[in-house]
C-alpha cells in the first residue's frame, strides 16, 4: 500500500516512527484516544444523519471495529502497566476542523464531514504502516499490520458514502482541496512522538 493509494500527497517525516518508538507508551495512550473518537464520530453521524440507511448501514459495523481496536490498544497498555491517563488535544485533527466549511445545505454538510473522517482514516493508515514495518517488537509490528488493513477499509468507506449522496465530480474537487490542506498542515505540525498524528 502505497501513500498515493490513500491519496495523502505528503508522507509522515522519516523521523516520526524512529522518535515514536521510543515513545511507544504515548503512542499507544495516544492512539488508544484516537480509537475511541473514531467510534464516536461514527455515532455522532448516524444520530445526525438517521436517514441515510446506507451510511447507517455502512458505519454501524464501522463503529463496533473502531471500539474493538479501543479494547485491543488498552490491552496492549495493560500488557506494559501503562495506564491510560488523560485525553489529548488532537492538533491534527483540530487543524483540519479548521478547514472544514460550516455553510452550505444538509448534503454538502454531510460530504465534508465524511471528508474529514476519510482523511483522519487515511493519515492513520499510513502511520500504522510505518509502524507495522519499522518497530523492532514483532507483536507490535503483526498489531499494527491488522489496523492498517482495517483503517483503509474505512477511508474507503467515508469516500464512498460521499459519493451516495453528492455528486461524484464534486467529492473529488472537494477531496482534492482538503488533500492540499492536509499537506500543508502536515508541514507546519512539529514531528511528535507522543502523538498518532
Amino acid at each position: 500500500m502505497s501513500i498515493t493509494t490513500l491519496g495523502l500527497e505528503l508522507p509522515t517525516d522519516p523521523r516520526w516512527v524512529n522518535i515514536a518508538e521510543m515513545n511507544i507508551g504515548e503512542i499507544l495512550i495516544d492512539h488508544a484516544f484516537c480509537e475511541q473518537k473514531a467510534a464516536s464520530s461514527c455515532i455522532s453521524l448516524i444520530v445526525q444523519y438517521p436517514e441515510k440507511e446506507k451510511l447507517v448501514e455502512v458505519l454501524t459495523p464501522v463503529v463496533a471495529e473502531e471500539w474493538g481496536h479501543f479494547q485491543r490498544v488498552l490491552k496492549e497498555l495493560r500488557r506494559r502497566n501503562i495506564p491510560l491517563s488523560h485525553k489529548r488535544r488532537d492538533e491534527y485533527v483540530h487543524a483540519l476542523q479548521q478547514h472544514i466549511r460550516k455553510s452550505g445545505d444538509y448534503l454538502e454538510q454531510l460530504m465534508e464531514k465524511l471528508l474529514l473522517n476519510a482523511l483522519i482514516e487515511a493519515r492513520s493508515c499510513e502511520r500504522f504502516k510505518l509502524l507495522s514495518e519499522y518497530i523492532a517488537d514483532e507483536g507490535l509490528r503483526k498489531f499494527y499490520r491488522e489496523l492498517m488493513v482495517s483503517e483503509a477499509g474505512h477511508y474507503r468507506n467515508f469516500i464512498e458514502l460521499a459519493e451516495e449522496y453528492c455528486a461524484k465530480e464534486r467529492v473529488w474537487a472537494r477531496w482534492k482541496e482538503l488533500l492540499d490542506t492536509e499537506a500543508q498542515i502536515m508541514q507546519t505540525l512539529e514531528v511528535r512522538g507522543d502523538r498518532m498524528h
